[in-house]
């Protein structure tokens, strides 16, 4: 059984997640946000806290357990919503081979 993909029938969900990135995730937010953190990727995206609080990097966990964590390079963020909206983007796109696009409604 292959594993769930992402289509432009999931935008509603992304919106939803741009809106809110911390909460409560509707059944089917939680579905994408399942297969965007799951198991077979070579890397996740990870934050990486250098401030507490106040600043963050993004960084990439290796497949290989232990492992250094691959920073990338100039991405730093001082606000966690952002950080998280960000990571977000960058997985849909890593999984559908496109931007999120979501016209004006991008807004968030």
């Amino acid at each position: 059984m292959g594993r769930y993909q992402l289509s432009a029938n999931d935008l509603q969900f992304a919106r939803e997640f741009l809106a809110s990135p911390i909460g409560y995730h509707s059944p089917g937010l939680q579905r994408v946000l399942n297969r965007m953190r799951g198991a077979d990727w070579a890397f996740k995206y990870v934050l990486v806290v250098e401030r507490r609080h106040a600043r963050w990097r993004l960084g990439r966990m290796p497949l290989k357990r232990g492992s250094a964590i691959e920073m990338v390079e100039d991405v730093v963020y001082t606000d966690l919503l952002e950080a998280e909206r960000d990571i977000f983007r960058r997985r849909w796109k890593d999984l559908t081979a496109r931007p999120l696009d979501l016209g004006s409604d991008d807004a968030a």
